[in-house]
């Protein structure tokens, strides 16, 4: 089993290697994009270009894909190309980097048995203290293999800050600010307003977009997709899509993520009567008293990718002043994001969200 290939981003990838080729490629850099837009696959395919034993030297558009390098980075297995992700905390609060290590082999062959085509992250899912840990140690130590070493830190807004854990955080960002010689740290988000200041300041941002519609259905015509998707319409992929295949394998979790925001959408939209307050009492009181991080963040999520398709709607049919209403409740959305992340109610958080979303959706 081996990663899917990566689709689109054809100009991205050229600046990328071009700037691999002459050496201009900063040591520490990090892809913000829409999820599911590819943005930890173009990461594992610029680290196989930088661990590749013909592309640099070379000058070539793409990893050679023969070389050994090459065939472990596809399957998952290249000792210097060190791969993070939100992951369940480990039950042991002080897990070292070796019980770390296991877990994320454990994940990554999941990910590869999946053919390459995983979930996003769940809510409760999250980049801890012992995580940070082992990748500050094993960006310490020299690579095994190739004659660099790269890391790949998905969904880097998880990063998850406890208390008395100012050591790791610190050298974390000494890490991203002067990474050893020959180390290229690659870190991805679809969140960066919830990015600490101190790792934003530390690298270089670049936007990955959403892919064409010729991409999309190149994507969508790998036998692997195909068999994967034997019982979804093709307009409907394309509609759940939206430019970012990742949407199509999100699963019920976040199937019933979208389906309480837009509940949440719906009660915000209500008039400002005995009957709409009435709506937006009973969609907050559906969240829970508990458990802000865990599927009250992927409604968050979820209710995120609706307001900005309601408001391209609102573009595309001239209603201007709306569309703009509805691009500043997405700001309103982030701030309850990352207030998620601390220890409060969803009642109370989504009762505090309706009401700024009313009031700004409705003036």
């Amino acid at each position: 089993m081996s990663l899917r290939p990566l689709y689109g981003h054809a100009a991205l990838r050229h600046r990328l290697t071009a700037a691999a080729a002459d050496d201009r490629l900063p040591a520490s850099i990090m892809l913000q994009g829409r999820r599911g837009v590819g943005k930890q696959r173009l990461g594992l395919w610029l680290g196989q270009y930088l661990l590749c034993e013909r592309a640099l030297s070379e000058r070539l558009d793409e990893p050679c894909g023969d070389c050994q390098h090459c065939r472990y980075t596809v399957r998952g297995m290249h000792p210097d190309l060190h791969w993070f992700f939100p992951r369940p905390r480990l039950k042991d609060g002080d897990a070292s980097p070796d019980d770390v290590k296991a877990d994320y082999s454990e994940a990554i062959a999941e990910r590869m048995e999946a053919e390459g085509l995983w979930a996003p992250s769940i809510g409760t899912e999250g980049l801890y203290v012992a995580t940070v840990r082992a990748l500050v140690h094993q960006a310490s130590l020299r690579p095994a293999m190739a004659r660099r070493a790269v890391f790949v830190v998905g969904d880097a807004e998880r990063m998850v800050s406890q208390e008395g854990a100012d050591q790791a955080a610190n050298a974390f960002l000494k890490l991203l600010e002067e990474p050893p010689p020959g180390t290229t740290i690659i870190l991805t988000t679809s969140e960066p307003g919830n990015l600490l200041p101190t790792i934003k300041s530390r690298v270089v941002a670049i936007r990955v977009p959403t892919l064409s519609r010729a991409d999309i259905d190149a994507f969508l015509d790998d036998a692997v997709v195909v068999r994967k998707l034997a019982r979804v319409p093709r307009d409907e992929a394309l509609a759940r899509m939206n430019g970012a295949p990742g949407e199509l394998f999100a699963g019920e979790s976040m199937a019933a993520a979208f389906t309480a925001a837009r509940r949440i959408l719906d009660a915000a939209l209500q008039p400002s009567t005995p009957d709409g307050t009435a709506e937006r009492i009973k969609a907050a009181a559906r969240q829970g008293v508990a458990g802000a991080r865990g599927a009250f963040t992927d409604t968050l999520e979820a209710l995120t990718h609706l307001l900005h398709a309601r408001a391209k709607q609102l573009v595309d049919v001239g209603r201007e002043a709306d569309a703009r209403r509805t691009a500043s409740a997405v700001v309103i959305v982030e701030f309850a994001k990352a207030k998620a992340q601390g220890n409060v109610s969803p009642q109370l958080l989504g009762a505090s969200l309706l009401s700024s979303l009313h009031r700004t959706l409705r003036p």
